[in-house]
C-alpha cells in the first residue's frame, strides 16, 4: 500500500502573498507544493496567524484549483511574539502531542521554507526529536521566473549523528522522559537514577530485546509499560503493549497462548487463535517471569525474536510479527542456563540490554518519595487527601528504612501498607498509633512468609500439619509420610512459585522424563493430602 503524502508547514505571510491574477506570475512556496506533476500531496496541515486568515483562504482555494484531491486543513496559531523561541517551540510541541500521526499509512514532510526563522528552526527540532515522525521538506523557486513553474523541492532525512550541538536543546525533553519512566517520583538513590538514565536512552534508540531482572515486586512490569508508553509518545511503536506472566502458562496452552493455533490443532481448539506474539505486532511484548517458559516454547520464541516469524500450533504455514521483546524475571538465568533449565542461545539473544532492578530494601533513600507518591495517588483515586502527623511520619520512615523492614514483596508491600494507612486514617490524618499497628501487621506478614523450618518431624512440624490438614488427618499419617510432607511444605514456602518448588523437589527424576511438568507433579502430590499451593506457601500461583 502506497503511503499518503502529508505536508506540515507555516503560511508564508510574505512569500505566499498575492492578490488578483498577478499572483500566478510569482513563485509561492506553499502553492508550489501541489504544482509538481509527479508528486501528489494528499493533505496539507497549514498553520497561519488569525489576522492573515483571508490570505490563508486564498492559498487554500488556489491549491483546490490546482489539485482538487489535496485536503487543506487551516490551523490558526497566534503568538504574542513570533520570534520568541520558547513560545514557538511550546506551541508546535503541544500541537504534535495532540495530533494523530499514522506512520504506517502516511509519510510526513515538514516544510521549512516558510515562516519566521524561529518557526523554521522549531520545525527542524520537531523532526529531529521525532515529535513529527517524518523528514524535512525544502522548496526553492526556479532560477528564472517562469510563470507557473513550481521550482524544485528537496526531502532531507536527518542524520542525527551530525547534529550534536542542536541535540543539546533536548536536555529538557530527556529530563521529562526520565521523570516519566520514574512515574514522576523524585528518586534519590544514585545507582537507580543512573540505571534509569541508561534505560531511557536504550528505550528510545533501540528495538533490541531488553531483560529486566530483580526480586518480585521490584517494578519490572511497571517499568516495561512506561518504556512502551515513552516509545509510543515518540511515534516509535504503533501496536499494543501485550503482557503475560509466563508462570501462568502450562502445557499446550503455553504455545497456544504465545504463538496461536489453528482450529482443530488440539482437543478444545474450536477456532483459530492469533496468539500474543501476533497481537503485539508493531508493539511491545512483555514476558514476565520468562524463566518459567518450557524449553520447547523457548526454542519457538528464539526463532520469533530473531526472524520475526513463527509457526502457530497445527499450522503448516508460518506467520510473522514485528514486535520488541521486553522480558522480566526474578531468577538468575545464568544459573538456569548452567543447569539446563534455560536455553543458552535464547539467553544470549535477550541479554543484549540487561538491567537488574534493586529491591526496595536496597533503595532506602527512595522510600520517602515513594510514600509521598503513593499518598498523592491515593488522593487522586479517592478524592480524600491523607497526611501523616509529624511524629507518625518520623516513626514510619525510621522503621521503613531499618533492618527490621524486610520488604519481601518490595514495592507491592509498600503500596499495600500505605493504602491501609490511608484507608484507616480518620480526618485525613495518620496518627502514630495507626503506624504502630501497621508495623506490627508488617512484622506478622513477613514472618508468615518465612521458610517453614527443616521438616525434622518434631512437635513443631506436627503442629504445622494440624493447621493445614483436616481435623485428625495428621494423626492418621505414617511417620514417613508426615516427615516427607513437612519437608515438601518447607521447600514450597522457601520458593517463589510452584514451578520453582517442583524443580527443586524433582531435580533428578525430571532429567529422565520426556515431558517435564514439575509444577503439575507437585500439585498432584499436594492434592493427595487435600492441599494446594496457595494454602501451603501463602502465595498466589
Amino acid at each position: 500500500m502506497q503511503k499518503k503524502n502529508v505536508v506540515i508547514g507555516f503560511l508564508g505571510t510574505q512569500l505566499d502573498a498575492g492578490q488578483g491574477a498577478g499572483r500566478w506570475s510569482k513563485w509561492r512556496p506553499t502553492v508550489s507544493l501541489v504544482q509538481h506533476e509527479d508528486t501528489l500531496i494528499d493533505r496539507l496541515e497549514l498553520f497561519y496567524p488569525t489576522r492573515y486568515k483571508a490570505l490563508a483562504q486564498v492559498v487554500e482555494q488556489d491549491i483546490a484549483n490546482l489539485s482538487p484531491d489535496t485536503i487543506v486543513n487551516l490551523i490558526p496559531m497566534d503568538f504574542a511574539d513570533p520570534w520568541d523561541f520558547g513560545e514557538m517551540y511550546a506551541a508546535l510541541y503541544d500541537w504534535t502531542r495532540g495530533y494523530r500521526f499514522d506512520p504506517e499509512r502516511e509519510q510526513y514532510w515538514a516544510h521549512i521554507t516558510t515562516g519566521t526563522h524561529v518557526a523554521q528552526i522549531c520545525m527542524f527540532l520537531m523532526v529531529e526529536s521525532r515529535a513529527i515522525p517524518g523528514v524535512l521538506l525544502q522548496t526553492a523557486p526556479p532560477r528564472k521566473q517562469a510563470g507557473e513553474s513550481p521550482g524544485k523541492y528537496t526531502l532531507i532525512d536527518l542524520d542525527l549523528s551530525r547534529y550534536d550541538v542542536l541535540a543539546r536543546r533536548f536536555n529538557q525533553a530527556r529530563d521529562d522522559a526520565l521523570e516519566f519512566l520514574k512515574s514522576g517520583i523524585a528518586t534519590r538513590n544514585p545507582a537507580f537514577n543512573r540505571l534509569i538514565e541508561e534505560i531511557e536512552r536504550v528505550a528510545v534508540r533501540s528495538q533490541a530485546p531488553i531483560l529486566l531482572t530483580g526480586p518480585t515486586g521490584a517494578g519490572q512490569s511497571h517499568l516495561a509499560r512506561r518504556m512502551y508508553e515513552l516509545k509510543k509518545s515518540r511515534h516509535q511503536v504503533q501496536g499494543e503493549f501485550v503482557e503475560v506472566n509466563c508462570a501462568t502458562l502450562r502445557g499446550d496452552s503455553a504455545a497456544s497462548t504465545l504463538f496461536g493455533h489453528k482450529k482443530g490443532a488440539f482437543t478444545g481448539a474450536a477456532a483459530d487463535r492469533a496468539g500474543l506474539l501476533r497481537t503485539a505486532h508493531q508493539g511491545v511484548l512483555f514476558l514476565d517471569e520468562i524463566g518459567e517458559l518450557g524449553l520447547d516454547e523457548q526454542a519457538m520464541l528464539l526463532k520469533a525474536v530473531e526472524e520475526k516469524r513463527f509457526l502457530p500450533m497445527g499450522s503448516d504455514r508460518e506467520t510473522s510479527s514485528d514486535f520488541q521483546l521486553i522480558a522480566g524475571t526474578h531468577r538468575d538465568l545464568r544459573v538456569d542456563v548452567a543447569q539446563g533449565r534455560f536455553r543458552e542461545d535464547l539467553y544470549a539473544r535477550i541479554n543484549l540490554w540487561s538491567y537488574a532492578l534493586p529491591g526496595l530494601a536496597q533503595r532506602p533513600e527512595d522510600i520517602e518519595p515513594n510514600v509521598d507518591h503513593l499518598l498523592m495517588r491515593s488522593a487522586e483515586e479517592t478524592g480524600a487527601v491523607v497526611r501523616f502527623n509529624a511524629e507518625a511520619r518520623t516513626r514510619y520512615l525510621k522503621f521503613a528504612k531499618s533492618a527490621e523492614a524486610k520488604w519481601t514483596g518490595n514495592f507491592r508491600d509498600l503500596s499495600a501498607s500505605v493504602t491501609r494507612l490511608a484507608t484507616l486514617a480518620d480526618g485525613g490524618r495518620i496518627p502514630v498509633e495507626l503506624v504502630e499497628a501497621e508495623i506490627q501487621r508488617l512484622h506478622w506478614l513477613w514472618q508468615r512468609g518465612a521458610p517453614a523450618g527443616n521438616g525434622s518431624g518434631n512437635g513443631d512440624g506436627k503442629t504445622r500439619l494440624d493447621a493445614l490438614l483436616p481435623d485428625g488427618a495428621a494423626d492418621a499419617l505414617d511417620l514417613f509420610d508426615r516427615m516427607q510432607l513437612e519437608a515438601v511444605i518447607g521447600v514450597c514456602r522457601a520458593s517463589d512459585s510452584l514451578s520453582e518448588a517442583g524443580r527443586k523437589l524433582y531435580d533428578r527424576s525430571r532429567t529422565q522424563r520426556t515431558v517435564v511438568n514439575d509444577a503439575d507433579r507437585l500439585r498432584k502430590y499436594l492434592l493427595k493430602f487435600g492441599l494446594n499451593w496457595e494454602g501451603v506457601s501463602g502465595r498466589e500461583g
